[in-house]
């Protein structure tokens, strides 16, 4: 009899265990899920991937808990830590540690090595575009110090915004400044890249030409499709004075030697813009210094300024 009511408190003992590990790892679950739903919340991406809650545990600081989550991400898993409150209403994401040991003279002559290496690398681009940009058509004055060179996509409306920019510094800077455009058609913009090629053979011509198709480009994008660029360019050109039979052979004969030295022109540009870190149009280089997107005229005052002294 004895025995039968050990093993019954034993039994009913190792229930009650169970059951209080159970409510817990149930408490646990759903504090978990609260908090992934509250980071769902906060970071819209987060919705659209697999996210891993892990433990959360005491911290050893006063009222805090540490946990983490994962992130399943193209790249592979992407861990990600944080402190929560222990009333759960606060949570802080945390980083790497910072390295902080450095001294100040430390610091400082890093930052010089730095500026150093900036300016080094803003020579030489300077160098190597200037010499990729010789006899192309100029807008400003074509002797002035600073030379902006725009990389850019006739069918991007973001390189509408940002020649519009161009128009803003020339009008501000023009005897200061030189403009130089360089070719960068996306893939998926379908009717950039024979608008590259047709401006570039009209260029070959007259420089005005150029620079009407490059307005005109952009002032009219709605209306320009793959279908109809061409027609719509000999309109635009129909007041230039370029020898409309010799651009024709040049932008539209896909088997002429024009044609295809205007085609490898246009991928010379890019594999340019590319080598320099151009991944996306626009791209401003102000005496090498490197602006990317389409900027407001205040991103590119103090790049002038700056060139201005080299």
């Amino acid at each position: 009899m004895y025995k039968l009511r050990r093993t019954s408190t034993l039994i009913v003992l190792a229930a009650l265990v169970l059951s209080v590990f159970g409510v817990a790892a149930a408490a646990a679950d759903e504090r978990s899920d609260k908090i992934l739903a509250n980071l769902k919340l906060q970071f819209q991406q987060l919705r659209e991937l697999e996210v891993t809650m892990g433990e959360i545990t005491p911290s050893g600081f006063e009222g805090l808990h540490q946990g983490s989550f994962t992130v399943q991400t193209p790249r592979g898993p992407q861990p990600q830590n944080f402190f929560v409150s222990a009333d759960d209403m606060k949570l802080y994401m945390v980083s790497e540690p910072f390295d902080v040991s450095k001294s100040k003279a430390d610091i400082d002559a890093q930052l010089a090595e730095e500026a150093k290496a900036k300016a080094e690398a803003a020579a030489h681009r300077k160098e190597d575009l200037a010499a990729a940009t010789a006899g192309l058509p100029v807008r400003g004055n074509p002797d002035a110090k600073v030379t902006i060179i725009e990389f850019s996509d006739f069918q991007c409306p973001y390189c509408a915004r940002g020649a519009a920019t161009v128009d803003q510094i020339l009008e501000k800077h023009g005897d200061d400044v030189k403009v130089v455009f360089k070719h960068f058609p996306l893939d998926f913009h379908p009717w950039a890249r024979p608008a590259a090629i047709a401006a570039h053979c009209a260029g070959q011509q007259k420089g005005e030409a150029f620079w009407s198709l490059h307005d005109k480009y952009f002032a009219n994008q709605k209306e320009i499709t793959p279908e109809n660029v061409l027609a719509k360019t000999k309109e635009f050109l129909a007041e230039s004075g370029i020898d409309m039979g010799a651009w024709a052979t040049c932008a539209e004969n896909k088997e002429s030697d024009a044609y295809k030295a205007a085609d490898a022109t246009v991928s010379a540009d890019m594999a340019l813009g590319q080598k320099h870190g151009v991944s996306g149009t626009p791209g401003f280089f102000v005496n090498g210094r490197f602006l990317n997107g389409a900027q407001p005229l205040d991103a590119f005052e103090p790049l002038i300024a700056e060139a201005k002294n080299d």
